[in-house]
């Protein structure tokens, strides 16, 4: 008992620190915070940033420690360690572990990743539990990712609520290769303009010329803040916080509404496009960043379009009405058929229990998010072809043809523990 009243404590004292710097940047959006490093090797900081790393799991990095050695070893004695060295001055980053994960749906692209090693995840984290609060104190409305308090469905609700309001006129914009297309000292700068810590600015500046190590080389950048650092994303969205605070500056956001999540983001207006459409295009190539031409679209609410995993269209209600109806996009209807097809295909000889249990996990995470929307039939659909998946695997299992229909009822699947999607719909409020 004494013990955890002791964690909840240093987590408080952390919140409070981290409110105090929020009040402070917001009150005060001209200032500049130069006394900041000695606060990252406070040891209530360095305890809540390995929280926050263990929680969030991940790889080893090119040492190849892991979490469990360092748990193994003695966390409170590793975290002493490294509160020494960040005192000392003696802590240096080192280079990143290039991994790759195949890209959804087709899985033939692969998406490169930048796993830094564990110390290196607790300094970031330590480092972001402090500028955090600053840099979010100067973000916009319009921003959404990775940010305290907001998530993908505030992101999707306001884009909802702009094409109800008639911003019919959709710019699906879409930035090419933007985590590893950051310009390193535009980004310094733009981190200088709140945080004038030389300390932290220097351990900033490390982190990005670090370096990548792939199959035994390493190679350096002027460029890219890598994707699985935890202090990537609120890089990532300082950085484009440029184009937010322009856009807002110029007074374009209320003929244009601009929402973005990370790098990820569209522009809704009431009238011709191409005119926000060129503006755009000329913030974005200040930033030094390139659009993805074959990506980014200019389209209609009443053709639909894509958005954080969701499709939306402008279309007459029952009651006669103009509304914006969001469902599940097709790949990520085909996302998750994929992963339910690869979990019943191949292996027969685990018991039917084990097989469901995996597709729950799956199912639940994917409900979780896409199930406030209008999505009804496309639930019931996903529905019937998880357990059309099921019934195959178990005809297979005991070596019989066909797909088994008459066999394998509704109450069948409810008596081995089916998770259902269907009626689990959740109304999403403008």
């Amino acid at each position: 008992m004494i013990a955890d009243k002791a964690i909840y404590t240093s987590l408080d004292k952390v919140r409070v620190l981290q409110q105090k710097l929020y009040l402070s940047a917001k009150e005060k959006p001209n200032k500049r915070y130069g006394i900041l490093y000695d606060k990252v090797y406070r040891m209530d900081i360095l305890k809540r940033a390995w929280c926050q790393v263990r929680q969030n799991q991940g790889s080893a990095g090119i040492d190849e420690v892991r979490l469990q050695a360092v748990e193994e070893y003695g966390v409170e004695l590793y975290l002493k360690q490294l509160q020494k060295e960040l005192q000392e001055g003696i802590y240096k980053p080192k280079p990143i572990r290039r991994a790759y994960i195949p890209k959804e749906p087709s899985r033939t692209e692969m998406r490169p990743l930048g796993i830094p090693v564990v110390k290196d995840r607790i300094v970031q984290a330590a480092v972001k539990i402090i500028i955090e609060p600053i840099l979010e104190a100067d973000f916009q409305d319009c921003s959404y990712g990775f940010r305290p308090e907001r998530s993908p469905h505030d992101a999707i609700r306001a884009v909802r609520r702009h094409v109800v309001n008639g911003y019919t006129n959709v710019i699906d914009a879409d930035l090419k290769s933007y985590f590893d297309t950051i310009p390193h000292e535009n980004l310094i700068k733009t981190i200088k303009e709140r945080i004038s810590d030389p300390k932290i600015i220097k351990m900033i500046r490390c982190w990005l010329k670090a370096g990548i190590m792939e199959k035994g080389k390493i190679t350096f950048s002027d460029t890219g803040t890598p994707q699985g650092g935890v202090i990537s994303p609120l890089l990532a969205n300082a950085y484009l916080n440029l184009l937010d605070r322009n856009w807002n500056r110029l007074g374009w956001s209320k003929e244009a509404k601009l929402v973005r999540f990370a790098d990820d983001y569209v522009i809704l207006t009431k009238g011709n496009p191409m005119p926000w459409y060129k503006k755009m295009n000329r913030l974005i190539e200040r930033l030094e960043l390139t659009l993805n031409e074959k990506k980014t679209k200019v389209t209609k609410a009443e053709e639909g379009f894509n958005f954080l995993g969701m499709h939306f269209r402008r279309k007459l209600s029952r009651k006669g009405k103009m509304w914006c109806y969001i469902w599940p996009s097709q790949k990520a209807m085909k996302k998750i058929r994929n992963k339910v097809k690869a979990l019943t295909k191949g292996d027969y000889t685990p018991k039917i229990e084990y097989i469901v249990e995996k597709i729950n996990r799956k199912l639940i995470g994917w409900g979780n998010y896409f199930c406030r929307s209008n999505c009804a039939e496309h639930l019931i659909k996903l529905d019937n072809y998880i357990k059309q998946r099921i019934r195959i695997w178990l005809r297979r299992k005991h070596q019989k043809r066909g797909h088994g229909n008459r066999d394998y009822d509704t109450h069948f699947f409810r008596n081995i523990g089916l998770y259902f999607l269907s009626g689990r719909v959740k109304y999403l409020p403008l």
